[in-house]
């Protein structure tokens, strides 16, 4: 039987986030989600961690993607490095619902857990009130 069956493979627009996760936070899948992202002039900066953040129809949850390039360093680094992302942002409360893009410099895969998620927090939290003003 082929592992790409239609039993195996999920369709939608966004995954469900992953169980015990407290901030219930959603992947981007849809192709319009990442126009808006990269259209979008929210963002912020917090040292080598950049959030893009932008509305989406009627989103109720927050949905976020992960840029990390090969800048970065080898595949191992990279995901080390995008679980930590991960790992960041489901520990951040209280995140509007919209589309979020979390990219990292290579300086980001050299901070602690606890640098990182700071900055990502901080970050996220910026780039959603810049959309209030």
């Amino acid at each position: 039987m082929p592992s790409s069956g239609p039993a195996v493979c999920g369709a939608g627009t966004a995954s469900p986030p992953r169980p015990g996760n407290p901030g219930v936070v959603w992947r981007i899948r849809d192709r319009s989600t990442f126009e808006a992202l990269r259209r979008s002039d929210h963002r912020a900066r917090r040292g080598p961690v950049l959030v893009t953040y932008a509305t989406v129809g009627e989103a109720v949850k927050p949905q976020v993607a992960y840029a990390v390039g090969k800048r970065v360093g080898k595949a191992v680094v990279r995901n080390r490095l995008r679980r930590q992302l991960r790992a960041a942002v489901d520990s951040t409360v209280d995140l509007p619902p919209g589309a979020y893009l979390v990219a990292a410099d290579p300086v980001a895969s050299e901070l602690s857990y606890e640098d990182l998620r700071t900055k990502v927090a901080t970050a996220m939290t910026a780039a959603s009130a810049d959309r209030r003003r």
